[in-house]
């Protein structure tokens, strides 16, 4: 007894922490954990999620980023310079709202255990990270690696500690987040050593009961995708019977012994191990996973495990991150857009007490204007859905682009394979398909004989009889030559062509396609596959033809530029397009003839690249104002350039 008092005390004193700064937030999941910086969707989320996360009450984020997947491989794991030019804009967006951000190395499999040689792999990649970082605030934060596993814990802390000592080499500022192996688990915790380093976080993740917050499943082992309705708490009358094809696995014996694993009680007592640890090393902790899957569970449960869960982790000083903001753990209503203004889970934001902004009821309403698919990265309120098994997708080509600083490249896939972009929400494009729209985009190609489709897909119904029709256009010779020089090309809606439906069979076209629910747009190798193949595509929009016209030869830019807006005249609404070369701080404005300010459009620092701002006719107050002549200015460091523009009224 004396002798394990010594042993206390030696630990109370010599473990040192930080004191933390944050106390709740995300995982912003989804973004970076791509095969390679090119596959990165960087418009996926924007500075403006940050500022809506930070207004729900948040103050950190954690970034999952498969970062080994960032560099050049082995031998030397050089990160790639793409990388840290979206990442760099990411950390700036945290530092101007002060908000945290944890950049988590989730380079992880779960079906494969952790590699004993994976320090090989962090040291390097730490030691850069680490490096390009250095001078960044203290907002910023570095994750060793997710949920280790498979590998044994003495490996596993020495691997630990000797990231640690490489990072300090070059960065004694930033706060090291460390972790248990077992999968980051609270049952870990006691393996870890005393770490020299006073300033460290110790992280552990939190998903018991495991049948409950993981039923529906599909990359557990078994798969857990055939159980659902396992309640929380522990009910004996809305259990469900072991799914047959579950039975003999640990999920059969789990199920039999959930009335003592479902517990608040039980919850409870596996954070406190969490908790003993904390006490006892004096450690700063933070929980950087908890959440229940959405498919398989009953909302009214699992918000209130979310609460439980919420609840005891800050009665016990533990801050946290849910997993996570959008997806399958999210906090958005299931099913849904996942639209900030629309979608929240209002219990769940509840739950976690959290702010609860004000929701609207959406209703899609036919476009009226139109809009960028692609302008150096994908447009506004639209999600990559390409599919390749082999070739090459690149959104972010520097091969001569038309416009800004990218382009995309395409080349070398099979047949059937394409470049989506899904519309979310879904787009009604039945006004612009009467007003005679056109979709407008540069294309070059090298080999002749080739061709693709470019298609519009609606959405599938519940109708047993309806299914995700396509409407198409063939681009071969007859529309570009495949010479390898850009051309404009612009094919109106009203030129595409019902094909049919791919749906677990086909089916020819019925003249059902629904331009009101228009799911996404494809560029596809429909004819055959393009092996030894090559297409570039940029500027990819829909417009007005007769407000955008087919000019003869590109105009590569390479400094500021701010393009006649379309249409013009108008009414409401217009669009402007501007290019930036560099970061720096951009200024957009909108005048009267009379030279007083009407509207600021763009007042921020932006990063290199090609925009789009639309003005709908009103002032700064939120005024309509009057018809007539209007001058919209971009200034930029010493870069002057004014534009006009009529309204309609």
């Amino acid at each position: 007894m004396k002798r394990t008092m010594i042993v206390f005390l030696v630990m109370i004193s010599t473990v040192r922490g930080v004191d933390m700064q944050f106390k709740r937030g995300v995982n912003l999941t989804g973004w970076l954990q791509t095969s390679g910086p090119r596959q990165i969707q960087f418009t996926k989320f924007t500075k403006r999620d940050f500022e809506n996360i930070k207004s729900l009450g948040c103050d950190v984020i954690r970034l999952p980023i498969n970062l080994h997947f960032m560099t050049g491989g082995a031998p030397d794991y050089i990160v790639d310079p793409l990388f840290y030019y979206f990442l760099d804009q990411i950390v700036d967006y945290a530092e101007e709202l002060e908000l945290h951000l944890i950049l988590d190395n989730h380079t992880f499999d779960p079906a494969e255990n952790t590699d004993p040689n994976v320090g090989d792999i962090l040291v390097p990649v730490w030691t850069q990270m680490a490096e390009h970082y250095k001078g960044r605030s203290t907002y910023l934060y570095y994750e060793v690696l997710n949920e280790p596993h498979g590998i044994s814990d003495s490996k596993w802390n020495q691997i630990q500690q000797n990231v640690v000592e490489a990072i300090r080499v070059v960065d004694q500022k930033h706060t090291i987040i460390i972790g248990p192996a077992g999968w980051n688990s609270y049952n870990n915790f006691k393996y870890m050593p005393l770490y020299d380093d006073d300033n460290l976080i110790y992280t552990f993740h939190f998903y018991d009961p495991f049948l409950f917050t993981h039923q529906g499943a599909s990359w557990t082992d078994p798969s857990m995708e055939p159980l659902a309705g396992v309640p929380f708490p522990y009910d004996a009358a809305r259990m469900p019977e072991c799914p047959p094809e579950l039975k003999g696995t640990w999920i059969e014996s789990g199920l039999k012994y959930y009335q003592n694993d479902g517990t608040i009680n039980r919850v409870k007592e596996l954070i406190d191990i969490a908790v003993d640890f904390q006490n006892i090393r004096n450690a700063p902790l933070l929980c950087g996973e908890f959440g229940v899957y959405i498919p398989n569970s009953n909302n009214d449960d699992r918000v209130y495990w979310y609460e439980i869960v919420r609840n005891y982790l800050e009665e016990k000083g533990i801050a946290w991150t849910i997993w996570d903001y959008t997806g399958g753990f999210g906090l958005f209503e299931a099913g849904s857009n996942e639209m900030f203004d629309y979608d929240l889970n209002i219990s769940l934001v509840e739950a976690l007490g959290l702010a609860v902004p004000p929701q609207k009821e959406f209703v899609l309403q036919p476009d009226t204007t139109g809009f960028d698919m692609y302008l150096d990265y994908i447009g506004r309120n639209i999600s990559e859905s390409s599919w390749a098994s082999q070739g090459i997708i690149d959104f972010y080509s520097e091969d001569g682009p038309v416009i800004g600083k990218y382009c995309i490249h395409w080349s070398g896939v099979d047949q059937y394979q394409h470049i989506g972009f899904d519309f979310k929400p879904n787009k009604d494009l039945t006004t612009l398909l009467k007003q005679g729209y056109a979709i407008d985009f540069w294309l070059r190609g090298d080999t002749p004989g080739t061709s693709f489709d470019i298609r519009f897909i609606d959405t599938k119904t519940g109708d047993p009889d309806d299914h995700p029709w396509r409407m198409r256009y063939t681009i071969d010779e007859k529309v570009a030559a495949w010479n390898w020089k850009w051309h404009h090309i612009q094919i109106p809606l009203d030129e595409f062509t019902e094909h049919g439906s791919w749906d677990n069979g086909w089916y020819n076209p019925v003249g059902d396609y629904d331009w009101a629910a228009v799911d996404r747009f494809e560029i596809v190798s429909e004819h055959g596959n393009l092996e030894g193949v090559s297409f570039q595509f940029d500027n990819i929009r829909i417009v007005d033809p007769a407000v955008v016209g087919l000019e003869n030869e590109p105009i590569i830019m390479n400094s500021f530029r701010l393009y006649p807006n379309y249409p013009n005249p108008f009414n409401p609404v217009t669009t402007i397009i501007y290019y930036v070369p560099a970061y720096q701080h951009v200024d957009i404005a909108v005048y009267n003839v009379a030279g007083q300010k009407v509207r600021t459009l763009v007042n921020a620092k932006q990063t290199a690249g090609t925009y789009s701002i639309v003005w709908d006719g009103l002032d700064n107050s939120g005024r309509a104002v009057s018809g007539g002549l209007y001058i919209y200015k971009m200034q930029a460091k010493a870069y002057r350039q004014s534009r006009k523009m009529i309204l309609m009224r």
